[in-house]
């Protein structure tokens, strides 16, 4: 059967017209918006790329995710059998392209970061955001909290909940969420974070998140209470208020997804993360982002293409809170 219809401008070019191989390469083939340009104002959701990893401490490659995940996701369609949702039809999504970054100064990136966010913030469009290593979520945060504090459901292997790196760097990839607790970004008490697991330093990143009253799911306690016990009390968590969502592809095991700096054995499967994803339906949802996503581990591609099935899924619940506020 075809894809169907547009109603608005904003449905990307079915592969029935056009193969999927071929034309311009944009996130799941939705139109490209620039900021400036007066199209934009009609924009709900916005799909952008932050191609930096100038928080990375080990193995660099995160810049590259953007484009490969580009690349990748023009084999998305328009419907998620398993929940009914058709993203493109029940919010305006583009691709607005990638966010300014500066490969040679990490201070500069997170204003430069902060700053476009903060337009999208100011012009009611609601972020989905593709990485980039997850320091980057520190400010889009920033960008996006408009004076509110917000909740976050998290599904990394990694708290990123550390004060410091290498004698007291505090910006890196391990410790954004820390920082943004810190700032009144995120609060504390309505943060859920599922999937953690490895080798640790010392624990005191998971201390001090328990000590504040994060919610911390171990990757043992996911397996022994299953996907759905999980999401029940992680919405009950963050309850009504805004939340954001942040999804480090190293969550899920690296036999599926081996394309991520800091992997780590023993994660949830790739039907797992969609399972949870999905359970995110009727939150007031904010933004989310898909982060970590490294093409020099995975040149196959793999990597990426569980990333933007990932991504379709968060933008499916997005498009799903969208809609609810529109009435």
């Amino acid at each position: 059967m075809a894809d169907t219809g547009d109603p608005h401008g904003f449905v990307p070019r079915s592969g029935m017209d056009l193969p999927r191989f071929a034309g311009p390469v944009s996130f799941m083939r939705l139109p490209e918006v620039d900021l400036d340009e007066p199209r934009a104002a009609e924009v709900q959701i916005g799909l952008v790329g932050v191609p930096w990893d100038g928080g990375t401490t080990n193995r660099a490659g995160a810049r590259h995710g953007p484009r490969q995940l580009r690349d990748l996701s023009t084999m998305i369609r328009l419907v998620n059998q398993a929940s009914g949702i058709r993203p493109f039809h029940q919010a305006r999504c583009a691709d607005l392209g990638d966010c300014p970054v500066n490969p040679a100064s990490l201070d500069d990136t997170l204003a430069k970061i902060a700053a476009f966010y903060a337009r999208l913030g100011e012009a009611g469009i609601v972020p989905m955001t593709a990485g980039g290593d997850h320091l980057i979520s520190l400010p889009v945060l920033r960008g996006i909290a408009r004076g509110r504090t917000l909740g976050m459901i998290h599904f990394d292997a990694h708290t990123d909940l550390y004060d410091s790196y290498f004698g007291g760097y505090r910006y890196t990839h391990g410790t954004p969420f820390r920082r943004a607790c810190e700032e009144g970004l995120l609060d504390p008490r309505r943060i859920v974070q599922i999937g953690i697991r490895g080798t640790a330093y010392d624990g005191e990143d998971v201390a001090w998140g328990r000590a504040n009253g994060v919610r911390i799911v171990m990757i043992e306690e996911l397996m022994d209470r299953g996907t759905d016990a999980v999401m029940d009390e992680a919405r009950e968590i963050v309850g009504a208020g805004p939340v954001y969502v942040s999804f480090d592809i190293d969550g899920i095991d690296p036999s599926m997804a081996p394309g991520t700096g800091t992997p780590e054995i023993g994660g949830f499967s790739t039907h797992q993360a969609q399972r949870m994803v999905r359970r995110l339906q009727g939150l007031d949802l904010v933004g989310a982002d898909l982060v970590e996503v490294s093409p020099p581990f995975d040149p196959s591609g793999q990597t990426a293409w569980v990333g933007v099935n990932i991504m379709f899924e968060l933008l499916c619940v997005l498009a799903d809170a969208v809609g609810r506020r529109a009435g």
